[in-house]
């Protein structure tokens, strides 16, 4: 009788364990899943009215009306945010990362990556919202050295050229998505990967009209 009350023992203790240890397992489970941050992800009818819109203005203006290029600054800068529209097929044709200003924060961090400033004063170093002209190209310092100088269109971004705001390529950007990372900041030009400036370089260079660059924030 004595063995068998011992026995009893001894399996009510490992059955106690083996919950105890199945509860632990789910807790760490369920811990893991509240931990994890869902991706954020380019809201693509926002993107549709943009083009939209952008088409529109294009057209008045007598710019290009087979692509464009879309910056949705909303989005996490270590996200492909800078969109290649295409007019004809009503379609993002190819996106890549993209670095915005860095403001007051230390250059080439991406203290900002989730919420960056913007502003049209000369040494702020922070990028300016709205519509651009891409217009001549030219020699940069920095990356592949090749830059095309940005004709602000509005009152949000008219002071570009004063401020030497251009669109270049930069060593330090990445070809490919670096979240929950952000993309290096610098002093308010719209910066791509060399990569990514080696496939679109001749793609504006062989635009037969003036080309938009539409930045924006909402």
């Amino acid at each position: 009788m004595r063995n068998f009350y011992l026995i009893f023992l001894v399996v009510i203790f490992l059955s106690c364990k083996h919950e105890s240890k199945n509860l632990t397992d789910n807790d760490v489970f369920e811990n893991k899943k509240s931990n994890e941050v869902k991706k954020p992800e380019l809201d693509l009818n926002k993107t549709k009215k943009k083009a939209a819109e952008a088409y529109a203005f294009c057209k008045s203006k007598k710019m290009n009306t087979e692509f464009c290029i879309l910056i949705d600054m909303s989005l996490h800068s270590g996200l492909s945010r800078f969109i290649i529209w295409d007019f004809k097929e009503q379609k993002i044709s190819n996106k890549y990362l993209v670095g915005h200003g860095c403001g007051s924060n230390s250059w080439s961090s991406d203290e900002s990556k989730d919420n960056p400033q913007f502003s049209n004063e000369d040494g702020s170093h922070l990028s300016a919202l709205g519509k651009y002209q891409l217009g001549e190209r030219g020699r940069s310092d920095w990356g592949i050295h090749v830059k095309y100088l940005m004709h602000g269109l509005e009152k949000t971004n008219n002071n570009a050229l004063q401020r030497f705001i251009v669109f270049h390529s930069w060593e330090l950007m990445s070809d490919d998505e670096v979240y929950p990372k952000g993309s290096p900041e610098g002093w308010g030009c719209p910066t791509i990967s060399n990569n990514a400036m080696k496939e679109l370089d001749p793609i504006i260079q062989n635009s037969e009209k003036p080309l938009l660059m539409w930045i924006y924030n909402e």
